[in-house]
């Protein structure tokens, strides 16, 4: 199909979130041919989106609003866009817009809509009651917004929970990750300090991290000379965020270092011996491919998305979630052993060439717009 005067709009929370994981994507239907617009929560990665000639509508929304008057002012804003817009085929990323992008693309009766499902997100691990009750409701109104969409998910414990919400399985659609860019994200030889483990994560209580604070406090006391790194920030919009008292706490504390955000993430895995995300729940962790690519064993837990990216004994080391006491024993084995953490790093870097990399990606995604639009 043509797509010279195809107009297709991203819908995605946040900017960072554009540039962290789809602006190759964004680039490439551009590239195609398609008239891109992205519509997302503006910040100080704007810029870096609009120095690629991607234009962007500002819009604000927040991931953990329960404040039902500005919720539906959003919903009426998104429309007000989208009536103006007139797309042909619409792109959602993560669980609010998808909601709130299916419904009103529904009312504008857009052409085409595309759903990418990147994780379940806070709702499907918390175990608490509003968390239960809401994911009761969202899957719901899940199973009827998806049902005339395309739906991306990107592994298969996602795509048996779309299919039972009665989506049919020629709409769901298996594409395995955001993808990475192997040449910057490259092997590079470990350095001969003291070994570094790090987290490379937002800060959230569901990506692990007390369990990762945990494990480095029982290795310090067991006398192992190791150095623990967390390297991201808190997430105010996510309710499992840590706060940053909290992190503040643990760094003075010793037993981890709290690095912030870092922009330049190669640089961070060319420092570090293992790679460590003890997450409860995942779509597929770009952080995790991008330490693979960089030739980096990793330690992860053996949940949906982190176990598409690890086979335990191969690129790395599978344990249960939410144990601290493992964790430790697995990164502990890792911690003694050089040789074989370069051999699951080579081992790593190889997966990632052959399934995860960005052009691969790419292009299975531009494929399937191909495909939706004929």
């Amino acid at each position: 199909m043509n797509t010279s005067r195809t107009k297709m709009l991203f819908f995605v929370t946040e900017d960072w979130f554009v540039c962290s994981h789809w602006l190759p994507l964004v680039e490439g239907a551009k590239k195609t041919g398609f008239d891109v617009v992205v519509v997302t929560r503006t910040g100080k990665h704007l810029e870096k989106i609009l120095q690629r000639g991607i234009r962007v509508i500002p819009f604000e929304i927040s991931r953990r609003g329960s404040n039902i008057f500005r919720e539906f002012e959003a919903l009426l804003r998104l429309m007000q866009i989208y009536r103006k817009e007139q797309p042909d085929i619409v792109h959602h990323v993560a669980m609010k817009p998808i909601l709130y992008g299916s419904l009103i693309a529904h009312l504008m009766r857009v052409p085409h809509t595309v759903n990418w499902v990147a994780g379940m997100g806070w709702l499907f691990v918390s175990n608490n009651l509003r968390a239960k009750i809401l994911r009761i409701v969202v899957q719901k109104v899940l199973g009827v917004l998806l049902r005339r969409t395309s739906v991306i998910v990107e592994n298969k414990d996602d795509q048996a929970i779309i299919a039972d919400l009665g989506v049919a399985a020629r709409r769901i659609h298996l594409v395995r990750g955001a993808g990475v860019d192997t040449q910057l994200y490259a092997p590079s030889p470990e350095p001969g300090s003291i070994p570094l483990v790090v987290l490379p994560a937002r800060m959230l209580w569901d990506k692990g991290v007390g369990e990762f604070v945990e494990a480095a406090a029982q290795l310090k006391k067991r006398g192992v000379n190791a150095r623990f790194a967390l390297v991201g920030d808190p997430d105010a919009q996510n309710p499992a965020s840590v706060s940053v008292q909290q992190l503040t706490t643990w760094h003075k504390e010793g037993a981890v270092e709290w690095w912030g955000r870092h922009e330049d993430m190669p640089q961070v895995f060319a420092q570090s011996h293992i790679v460590c995300l003890p997450s409860y729940r995942e779509g597929l962790p770009k952080a995790l491919l991008e330490a693979a690519s960089c030739g980096r064993p990793i330690v992860t837990t053996n949940v949906p998305g982190c176990r598409e990216i690890v086979r335990d004994g191969d690129n790395g080391l599978l344990v249960e979630a939410r144990n601290a006491t493992a964790l430790a024993e697995a990164l502990a084995k890792l911690l003694s052993d050089t040789g074989l953490r370069q051999q699951m790093g080579q081992r790593g870097r190889e997966r990632v060439l052959g399934e995860f990399s960005q052009e691969r990606i790419v292009a299975q995604v531009l494929a399937l717009y191909r495909e939706v639009l004929s």
